[in-house]
């Protein structure tokens, strides 16, 4: 049994204080930090975070150590022993992935702070909160006072906790399960209205499921006073930091639902089905994998798409979802230049970051809207009888159950099962390749009575000159160029700073300069490296950055009206 005493003193200063009790440790044995977590394709290094790294024997006597790596200490015992190692670990930075410490609240995910010994990760863990008496604690870890349990270091790492005097809690029950939610911040929930919802969306992906994964589930929310969406998924409970607070359950409830339905879905593909090359988890590197348009790929179209099934959203609300990422994948010119299999191995370079403009593409788009037309494909395959929904109920009963990982040929192998044998060119030319897809999707949507549509930006910025900005005190600042635009011809760079358009000075008014100067010759002003600059916008005849939307056909067929059916049932 590994012992982790947590102790919050000088809260303001951020620094958790740890003592981490180990039994039987051996001459030579190591201890590690993670370098990852789980639901992030990247390397966290989070041993940045740790300060005043000791070792004692229960005896207090100090134990000698050195370092392996960033992020591992090699412990310098002449016998077996017990070993006390003290560290404090900074906790400032506020998401859903983080762990974070104010006088009002600690909240951790202890795959960023808690250590684990080499080769022991499936001993016990026991966590000893030293918290004020009035701060209830909320997470999916056995609970027995102000201790947590956990049977392993995997069930430990993947057990997010938040611990306050705020939070503010309710529940419902689906298929058996209960459902657990926890709001931390100062929000005003309507709670009949939210139960309604997420028992909704939850009782349709079990019935596509047939069974819940854990017997119990945790939603943990951090409702936040400034701009935020993120959320990371676990086994048996999720985090999602959401705000601006007034808009939560205002004009950002559908994010809200949005969010929530994705990570549920994660229960069962990420977590349960979970790629070969993660099975089991390695901590200590990257875990690279192919399979990025499975795990968040097919998962991005599911969540929406069960608000929809569930009736929690209408048509209407869900295409204007799909028409988003409609939207990002025809505006990246990645697309034309890197595969969604290249992206998916590569997420760990650059994943979360714009990067070297028309690079690559994005798992979550691209694989939303291939799961989208393998879907149908399916659909058409079966004569109706079997959707996406099954592929994914079968890699759930015959690997996540069965203990092992789904590879590339697994997934490949039940798309070619269930979609016939001419999948395989969408496969290679679509997963594997870079062909545009305005065709497939085009075919995929008019076989269930949708259509493609498109029309000129509005935004004049967007459509006449072919670049993309945001404001920029009163200038703009330059975020995306449409290769072969006017921009890209005048000699546009990105972060270029607009200042004025044919000598008039910018107040965040942009496009309606561009507009008003819409019939004459248009000189951009521009600071670039200090420096003040004046480029000439060629006129062209054509539109850039298309407004791209789904609509349904008019009067579709009896075809097109059964596939709809059992596409949204």
């Amino acid at each position: 049994m590994v012992k982790y005493h947590l102790a919050i003193e000088q809260a303001n200063q951020q620094y958790i204080q740890f003592k981490v009790i180990f039994e039987n440790v051996e001459p030579g044995a190591i201890i590690h930090l993670p370098k990852w977590r789980p639901g992030r394709y990247e390397l966290g290094n989070f041993a940045k975070n740790v300060r005043g790294f000791k070792v004692f024997d229960m005896d207090g006597k100090v134990v000698n150590f050195h370092k392996t790596d960033l992020s591992s200490w090699k412990i310098e015992l002449k016998e077996t022993a017990t070993i006390r190692v003290e560290y404090s670990y900074y906790a400032a930075e506020l998401n859903a992935g983080s762990t974070y410490l104010s006088k009002e609240m600690l909240y951790s995910n202890p795959v960023n702070c808690f250590v684990y010994q080499d080769g022991k990760k499936d001993e016990g863990c026991e966590v000893h909160l030293n918290i004020p008496s009035d701060w209830n604690i909320a997470g999916s870890m056995e609970r027995e006072g102000n201790v947590l349990r956990a049977a392993d270091f995997d069930e430990l790492a993947d057990s997010p906790f938040i611990c306050s005097a705020s939070l503010q809690y309710n529940q419902y029950e689906s298929g058996g399960t209960i459902f657990h939610l926890w709001f931390q911040g100062d929000c005003q929930i309507d709670w009949p209205v939210v139960i309604r919802d997420f028992k909704a969306f939850t009782d349709k992906q079990i019935e596509k499921f047939i069974e819940f994964p854990v017997p119990h589930y945790h939603f943990l929310f951090h409702i936040l006073p400034y701009k935020a969406y993120h959320g990371v998924e676990h086994q048996k409970s999720t985090v999602i930091a959401l705000g601006p607070t007034y808009d939560v359950f205002g004009h950002l409830y559908t994010e809200l639902l949005g969010v929530s339905s994705h990570e549920l879905y994660h229960t069962w593909n990420v977590k349960a089905i979970r790629p070969i090359e993660m099975y089991p988890y390695d901590y200590q590197r990257e875990n690279l994998s192919k399979l990025g348009y499975l795990c968040e790929g097919v998962t991005t179209y599911m969540g929406d798409l069960m608000l929809f099934k569930s009736g929690v959203f209408d048509l209407k609300q869900y295409l204007h979802e799909f028409t988003g990422q409609l939207q990002k994948h025809f505006d990246n010119f990645g697309r034309f230049h890197y595969s969604v299999v290249e992206s998916s191995y590569d997420t760990w370079l650059d994943g979360y970051a714009p990067g070297a403009p028309g690079r690559k593409v994005s798992i979550y788009t691209e694989g939303c809207l291939l799961a989208f037309v393998c879907d149908v494909k399916i659909r058409e395959y079966s004569g109706n009888k079997h959707g996406l929904d099954e592929l994914m109920k079968r890699l759930y009963f015959n690997f996540a159950l069965a203990n092992k990982g789904v590879s590339e040929a697994d997934y490949i192998g039940l798309l070619k099962e269930l979609a016939g044998p001419e999948i395989e060119e969408l496969i290679t030319d679509y997963f594997y390749g870079t062909r545009p897809f305005e065709a497939i999707l085009t075919e995929a949507l008019e076989t269930i009575g949708l259509e493609l549509t498109h029309k000129p930006n509005h935004r004049y910025s967007f459509g006449r000159t072919g670049f993309k900005s945001h404001p920029f005190g009163a200038g703009f600042q330059v975020a995306a160029i449409y290769p072969g635009s006017p921009a890209d011809m005048a000699g546009l760079m990105i972060n270029d700073e607009i200042i004025a358009v044919n000598d008039f000075k910018l107040n965040g008014d942009l496009d309606n300069w561009l507009s008003y100067l819409d019939d004459q010759n248009k000189r951009l002003t521009v600071i670039r490296q200090g420096k003040i600059l004046e480029l000439a916008l060629p006129e062209v005849q054509r539109s850039f950055y298309l407004e791209y939307g789904v609509e349904v056909i008019e009067n579709p067929n009896s075809f097109q009206k059964k596939a709809f059916e059992h596409w949204k049932s």
